[in-house]
Order: structure tokens, then C-alpha cells, then sequence
């Protein structure tokens, strides 16, 4: 059967026309157990008296906590987890929206997979030279309160000349239209960035008004646990809020090249990329 990761000529060419590739059955059963086993055992060591950080993509943060999560296992609530008095309205596990963003570095259970040879083989097919993971996040997807993340491409966020950045999110439970999965419009990274995401000395902002989409161009991206989409990074893509009583975990990651490609400046993260790839070509 060979590596997982490889790509043939068909899954090469659709990936490329329609900005977005579904590898069904990518990570196993014991890896998919593995990684949320794991983050169960972060939650239960994280004292959420510590911070009241809450991730919105409509409200974007500034906090020093924020941007010193690039390096970091840092945690970040749902906006509809407290109540008026700023008290969580139920248990810190279901009040969770992400955790990020350096889970690939820091834990060994993340970064077992994130640099797994099927990765790697999965990256150098798309035609990586020396890739590096720049951030990763598990995402939670909370039953009744799960945040929409509005329409976005990924080299907004983590951006180099030329661009390079390529999404890849691992579904760790079915994902579907009710509890919230993946919508994108296929083909929209052909037309190129629309907005930069940028940091600058007052904070976080875009450079430019988010442009409207109308949503009936935009389709499901429906997946089984196990499942990878690999996300070019130009595409339009999104996910709407999960009003369902099942949550919607994912794992995931991001890539760009350090191969002839230079990290911008004013990217979110101020760190530089490691001059050293995290995978072995």
C-alpha cells in the first residue's frame, strides 16, 4: 500500500483545482485515542483561574498571553463559556475553544504525529523543500457553544515570499454540518490573497476589510474521525457554530517552506522559523 502520505497524480492534480484535498483514514485509531487521551490529561493540569483568554476570529486578541502562546501550551476559552459575572457556566472541559500553539513542539505526543513520516511524505509530495510547523492547535468544537471562525485563508495569518503555507486539520471526531465542519469554496485559492493579518505596535488587525461571500458558493466538507484535509493556503474557508449536543474535535497544523522563502516580519507570530525543518526530506 505503501506511505500513507503519498499522493498519486489524481489527489495531486485535485488538490491544485479545487484548494483542498479530504485523505480519509490518515491517522489510525490508537493515534486518534493518542492525541485526545493526551489533551484530556493537559485540561485536567490546567487551572482555568489563570486566564479568562477567549478566542473569537471576530474579535481578535492582543493580550500578551495571546502572542506568547506561539511558544507555548496555552489555552483559550469559547466566548459563551461565562456568564455575566465572567464565572464559567459549566466545567472547564466543555468551556475549552482551542489549545495551542506550540502543542508540535512541546508535547511528544503531538509531535509524534505531527512529524510522522506520512506527514513528511504528504508535505514533499505537495512539493516541500524543507518544510517547517509553524503552529498547531487542538481545536474543541463545544456542543451547544463552539464559535463560528469566520471566512479565511491561512496565508492571512502566516505569511512568506512567496507564499507558502498549507493547512493540514485532522478531524479526531466526525465532522458534519450540524456540529459544525469545514465549508470552503473550492478553487477560491486562484484567486489569490485578499487580506494580510498583521502585528503591529498597537496590536493585531487586517489590512483590509474581509470582502462578502455569498455562502451558496461555499460547500460542506464532511469527514469521518481519522480523516485529513489538506488546505491550500489561499483557500476560503470557514465553519459555522455547533448548536448540536456532540462536540467536534480536531487536530491542527500548519506548514511553510524555509526553502528559498522568507518568514514576513509582521506575521503574528514574531518568532523566526526554525532554521532547522522538523522533517527529513
Amino acid at each position: 500500500m505503501g506511505i500513507v502520505g503519498n499522493l498519486n497524480t489524481q489527489q495531486f492534480q485535485s488538490f491544485n483545482s479545487q484548494g483542498f484535498l479530504v485523505m480519509e483514514s490518515f491517522a489510525s485509531p490508537e493515534e486518534i485515542e493518542a492525541m485526545r487521551k493526551r489533551m484530556d490529561e493537559l485540561l485536567q493540569d490546567f487551572d482555568p483561574t489563570t486566564t479568562a483568554s477567549i478566542f473569537s476570529t471576530k474579535n481578535q486578541l492582543t493580550s500578551e498571553y495571546f502572542y506568547e502562546s506561539a511558544e507555548k501550551i496555552s489555552f483559550f476559552f469559547e466566548e459563551k463559556a461565562f456568564d455575566d459575572n465572567r464565572n464559567l457556566k459549566q466545567s472547564k472541559e466543555l468551556s475549552i475553544n482551542k489549545v495551542g500553539h506550540a502543542l508540535h513542539e512541546i508535547d511528544p505526543v503531538f509531535k509524534e504525529f505531527s512529524c510522522s513520516e506520512k506527514v513528511s511524505s504528504l508535505l514533499f509530495s505537495l512539493g516541500y523543500k524543507r518544510p517547517v510547523i509553524i503552529q498547531s492547535m487542538y481545536i474543541f468544537k463545544q456542543p451547544g457553544i463552539g464559535g463560528e471562525v469566520s471566512p479565511h485563508q491561512d496565508n492571512s495569518f502566516l505569511y512568506t515570499e512567496p507564499k507558502t503555507c498549507t493547512g493540514l486539520w485532522l478531524a479526531l471526531e466526525d465532522a458534519t454540518v450540524v456540529n459544525g465542519c469545514l465549508w470552503a469554496i473550492p478553487e477560491s485559492q486562484k484567486n489569490g490573497l485578499v487580506r494580510r493579518f498583521i502585528r503591529g505596535e498597537d496590536g493585531v488587525y487586517f489590512d483590509r476589510p474581509s470582502p462578502s461571500y455569498d455562502q451558496k458558493d461555499f460547500v460542506p466538507i464532511e469527514v469521518k474521525a481519522g480523516s485529513l484535509v489538506v488546505i491550500h493556503g489561499d483557500l476560503i474557508h470557514q465553519s459555522f457554530e455547533n448548536q448540536s449536543p456532540n462536540s467536534r474535535h480536531a487536530y491542527s497544523w500548519h506548514v511553510v517552506d524555509t526553502d528559498g522563502c522568507k518568514w514576513a516580519e509582521d506575521n503574528w507570530i514574531k518568532r523566526k522559523v526554525e532554521p532547522e525543518p522538523l522533517y527529513a526530506s
